[in-house]
């Protein structure tokens, strides 16, 4: 979650569909599938959604390109597979989305759906001519939940959601969980706030991940070989 020396995120732009996607040639969706079903995915937050939510699915890796996680849906080795919305819809495939889940089912990556540029710290012009791509509502989002995640030493090997919506009132809610890849063991917490600054949005992210350390998160990042700041 830390960007190397010498480098800044110069601009956020409008997050995409957050979301995670449900893609399945046989079944309309998770609750279509019936028990013994082979679901693939990649990441152990949606391992553990679903082993929490679908204890009668099989789940097991799938790895590969976009492409190759598709051709072996294509073929038979999965019932369904878990991929992100926004991927999907970027590359224009978005017909093979045969559904897509819920925050309250799978709650969403810090930072899915969002696409951040880098440049380099000293290169001044090139944060100008990226700043009408800014957005701001989705910074702010994105700068909650990257604070979930780096206090909890968020990594692909955690089971870790963190997911800032914007209400109409204009109020950011944040939303995140730890969790054991077999979801029998979950840490959940949420908050909410009017940030107006990244660091009214740190700040928000941080209450929630601190929520979750109080609650007794490193006793589940113990069992992933993760560390976090101790609890207060």
């Amino acid at each position: 979650m830390e960007l190397p020396p010498g480098f800044v995120l110069s601009a956020i732009l409008e997050r995409e569909d957050p979301r995670d996607a449900f893609v399945s040639n046989d079944y309309a969706d998770l609750a279509a599938l019936p028990a013994g079903a082979v679901v693939g995915t990649s990441s152990l937050r949606r391992e553990a959604s679903l082993r929490a939510r679908f204890p009668h699915l099989v789940i097991q890796p799938l790895r590969g390109n976009l492409d190759t996680r598709l051709s072996k849906l294509d073929r038979g080795d999965y019932a369904a597979i878990i991929l992100a919305a926004a991927g999907l819809k970027r590359l224009g495939l978005s017909e093979r989305i045969r559904a897509v889940i819920a925050p309250e089912t799978s709650l969403p990556a810090a930072g899915q759906g969002a696409l951040g540029i880098e440049s380099r710290v000293d290169r001044h012009d090139v944060q100008a001519w990226l700043a009408p791509l800014h957005h701001a509502p989705t910074a702010l989002a994105v700068t909650a939940e990257r604070a979930v995640s780096r206090q909890l030493g968020g990594s692909c090997q955690v089971p870790l959601a963190a997911f800032a919506q914007w209400t109409d009132a204009g109020v950011l809610r944040l939303r995140a969980f730890v969790a054991s890849p077999d979801g029998r063991r979950k840490l959940a917490a949420e908050a909410e706030a009017t940030p107006a600054t990244p660091a009214e949005a740190e700040a928000l992210g941080a209450r929630v991940a601190q929520q979750m350390l109080d609650g007794g998160a490193h006793d589940i990042l113990a069992t992933l070989g993760a560390d976090a700041p101790p609890a207060t």
